[in-house]
């Protein structure tokens, strides 16, 4: 039984190590960089394509109804 306390000594010693010497060095790690974009400007761009999308549709198949005195092409 002593020949298994011994490295399980070692074992709760290198950890108490590890737990107080850890924190240390990740705060001494630099801060990661700040986002350059946040996603709104994106959703916002898809958004536009969606909405330019739909009138060209709009505009494309709404001639095509019988009832519609224009003719596009």
């Amino acid at each position: 039984m002593a020949a298994v306390r011994a490295p399980l000594g070692v074992v709760a010693v290198a950890a108490l190590v590890v737990a107080i010497f850890m924190p240390a060095a990740a705060a001494a790690q630099a801060p990661a960089p700040a986002p350059t974009s946040d996603g709104t400007s994106i959703d916002l761009g898809i958004a536009y394509i969606l909405m330019l999308v739909a009138l060209v549709l709009t505009y494309l198949i709404h001639p095509l109804d019988a009832s519609s005195p224009y003719k596009l092409f």
